[in-house]
């Protein structure tokens, strides 16, 4: 394993990464999505990658769909995977490959310890696919946000396996299956990256003492899933430091809320700048950062991105290694619940086509932003 007190060198050759929704859970009513292919991303790949280079972007996180590709247990359909692959060696985009991004195989039952060798052996043999098409070293993301999945699959019932106060025990079985899979990636592949990716947030309590400790609580709890990657807490499920490469947060407009009540929007007194909860993560973990997803819908976008911009070169000026931002998604969606149309994307839906059109404000904040990124200037420069 790697030393977790090494910096180590970055895998991207961009500062502004692309990530394209690849989730494929069950939600509560049994309907599957595959964002993927509901934004068209499967048919359109070579021309979605190629277009990220006019923008900047030089690296994107995408996903396998296990639930297409693990066909009966240990057999293996890569036909849904390859041609994402060629097409991103074709554009000589590296990308993180996230392996579960909240949805398995349908014969497969989450809370067995099945899930966690099969999920081992498919993310093995999705490492010496990549290896065998790109040339490169994999570059992966196991599980997907642990913690969210924990909460909105194991204790509210939103998604697979749609459980309702089981969010501990998920968890834990989430962690195994991202601890197993690593090391079977590293038995075929010891040169390949992880990032593993978990929410950013602050929770602010109300008057009185009891609402500020579970606030403090709920807070710390964001940690959870990363101490049990690094064997600080819950030793037993076989966690080290070595396991964690590449630290990703995921950061969004609604990711600060007061307990109990709303979100805390940006400029409140109690919004905690993003600038900390990076210096946060890096301290706890000593691992370099990746902005690993963050964006907002509609006018929105730009705005968001400069603060977050303006945020990850305050923090790399005072020495925490931020090797990225992963403007996610990078195409407008369907909305997981309604199928209601998404307007976050630096792209828009595919026409008959292919074509995507160009949110053309976000455009100019991404190459002004990329451009103060590289120079380290400041706003006031």
């Amino acid at each position: 394993m790697s030393d977790p007190m090494r910096p180590a060198e970055s895998p991207f050759r961009s500062l502004f990464l692309a990530g394209f929704e690849c989730s494929t859970h069950r939600r509560a009513d049994g309907r599957r999505l595959d964002l993927i292919a509901a934004t068209g991303h499967d048919r359109h790949a070579r021309a979605d990658y190629r277009a990220l280079a006019a923008h900047g972007i030089g690296a994107a996180r995408d996903g396998f769909r296990w639930h297409r590709i693990e066909t009966a247990p240990g057999r293996y359909d890569w036909s849904s995977a390859r041609p994402m692959l060629e097409a991103a060696r074709e554009a000589g985009l590296p990308i993180i490959w996230d392996l579960c991004h909240y949805g398995w195989p349908d014969d497969l039952d989450i809370w067995s310890g099945a899930f966690v060798t099969r999920f081992a052996a498919f993310a093995a043999a999705a490492a010496r696919l990549v290896r065998e098409v790109s040339g490169a070293p994999p570059l992966l993301c196991t599980v997907n946000e642990i913690s969210y999945w924990a909460w909105a699959g194991g204790d509210v019932g939103r998604i697979g396996p749609c459980a309702i106060g089981a969010g501990p025990v998920l968890k834990r079985q989430l962690v195994r299956a991202a601890l197993a899979a690593a090391a079977a990636v590293r038995a075929v592949e010891p040169a390949a990256r992880f990032i593993q990716a978990e929410p950013a947030i602050h929770v602010v309590g109300g008057p009185d003492a009891e609402s500020r400790d579970a606030a403090a609580a709920y807070r710390e709890v964001q940690y959870e899933a990363l101490d049990m990657m690094t064997g600080r807490i819950a030793p037993e499920l076989g966690g080290d430091p070595g396991a964690l490469d590449i630290v990703g947060l995921n950061f969004y407009p609604d990711n600060q809320w007061v307990q109990g009540g709303g979100t805390i929007p940006l400029g409140h007194h109690a919004y905690r700048p993003f600038r900390a909860m990076l210096a946060e993560a890096y301290r706890r973990y000593r691992r370099p950062l990746l902005v690993s997803e963050t964006g907002a819908e509609g006018t929105a976008k730009a705005a968001w991105l400069h603060y977050v911009c303006a945020e990850v070169r305050a923090a790399q000026a005072e020495g925490v290694p931020v090797l990225g931002i992963c403007l996610y998604p990078i195409l407008d969606y369907p909305g997981w619940e309604n199928d209601r149309p998404c307007a976050v994307g630096l792209f828009s839906d595919a026409d008959a086509a292919g074509h995507r059109r160009v949110d053309q404000p976000l455009a100019a904040e991404i190459r002004e932003q990329g451009a103060r990124l590289a120079t380290g200037r400041g706003d006031g420069a």
